[in-house]
C-alpha cells in the first residue's frame, strides 16, 4: 500500500478502535476498557519482540518508569473524558498537549499564530453554559491526557536515547499496565476475564496499536517527518468522522469549525515548528 494512504488508514484504525472501545464502557467502564487495552498489549509486546528485561540497569529504569508511567496516566484519563464527551472533542482537547510542546521547543514566531488559533478553538467549544455545554471534567480529564501525551513523548525520547532496542518500549508499556491495571479491577473486577470481553479488548488493542504501527513506521520509510507530522494533524477531525459512524456522536456547527482550528493549527505547527506529534500507543 502506497505511504499516504497506509497513514490514513493507521489513524482510522486508532479511532476506530477508540470509537470501538468506548462501547465497551457499559460493561467495563473506561478503566476497566484501559486496563484491557494497555494489559493485552504488554502480553502482545512481550510475545512478539521477547525482550530481556533482566538485563536493564536501575540508571535504565530511571528513565523506563516516567516513560510506562506517562503512558498509563494518559490512557487512564483520555478514556476517562470519553466517559463525557464524544471522540472527536475529546481527542481535540488532547491535542493541545503536544501543541504546546511544540510551541515550547520551537524559536518561530510564526508558530505563536498557530497556537494562537488552536486557543480560538478550544475557546469555542469550552463550556459555556447551557443547552449542549460540555462537561468540566470531560474538557479536564482530555486537557489532563493532553499534558500527559506531551510527558510521554519526552520521556518517549529519553528512552530511545538510553535504551536500544525494543526493550525499553516493552518495559515502558509492563509499567503501564502495571500502573492501569488496579483501577481496571476496582472498576470491572472479574469481568475482565469474561471471553467475549478478553477478545474484545484483544480487538481494541490491535486496532489502536499493533496495525497501526505497522502501517505507520511503512509509511515513514517513505515520507518525511513533517508530512508525517500534518497528516497527523487530521487526527481530532478522523475521530470526529470514528465517533459520528460507529457512535452516533454529533457536533454542533460550532464544534467543528473549533475542531478544524486546532487541525489547521497542528498542520501549521507541523510544517514551520518542530512536529512532536509521536502517538500515543508506541507498539504493540
Amino acid at each position: 500500500m502506497p505511504p499516504l494512504p497506509s497513514l490514513v488508514l493507521a489513524m482510522l484504525s486508532i479511532q476506530g478502535g477508540a470509537a470501538f472501545a468506548k462501547s465497551l464502557f457499559p460493561a467495563l467502564g473506561p478503566f476497566g476498557t484501559t486496563a484491557l487495552r494497555v494489559g493485552l498489549a504488554a502480553a502482545l509486546l512481550f510475545a512478539v519482540f521477547r525482550p530481556s528485561l533482566r538485563r536493564l540497569t536501575r540508571a535504565d529504569w530511571a528513565v523506563i518508569v516516567p516513560y510506562g508511567a506517562a503512558l498509563g496516566l494518559m490512557n487512564l484519563t483520555f478514556y476517562a473524558s470519553l466517559k463525557y464527551l464524544p471522540l472527536g472533542l475529546a481527542v481535540t482537547f488532547e491535542f493541545v498537549g503536544p501543541l504546546l510542546l511544540s510551541l515550547a521547543l520551537s524559536r518561530r514566531a510564526l508558530d505563536f499564530v498557530w497556537v494562537a488559533l488552536a486557543a480560538l478553538g478550544i475557546v469555542l467549544i469550552a463550556p459555556h453554559g447551557g443547552e449542549g455545554s460540555l462537561s468540566l471534567p470531560g474538557v479536564a480529564l482530555a486537557l489532563t491526557a493532553g499534558g500527559l501525551w506531551a510527558g510521554y513523548i519526552v520521556a518517549g525520547g529519553a528512552v530511545a536515547r538510553r535504551v536500544p532496542g525494543t526493550a525499553g518500549v516493552v518495559a515502558g508499556m509492563t509499567v503501564a499496565a502495571l500502573i492501569v491495571l488496579p483501577f481496571g479491577l476496582g472498576q470491572a473486577g472479574a469481568g475482565l476475564l469474561h471471553p467475549q470481553l478478553l477478545l474484545a479488548g484483544l480487538a481494541v488493542a490491535v486496532l489502536s496499536s499493533a496495525l497501526p504501527y505497522t502501517l505507520e513506521m511503512r509509511a515513514l520509510r517513505a515520507i518525511p517527518t513533517h508530512v508525517f507530522g500534518v497528516l497527523m494533524s487530521l487526527e481530532p477531525a478522523l475521530a470526529a468522522l470514528s465517533g459520528l459512524l460507529f457512535l452516533g456522536e454529533r457536533l454542533t456547527a460550532l464544534q467543528v469549525a473549533a475542531l478544524l482550528c486546532v487541525v489547521v493549527a497542528s498542520a501549521g505547527i507541523s510544517l514551520t515548528g518542530k512536529s512532536v506529534h509521536a502517538k500515543p500507543e508506541p507498539v504493540s
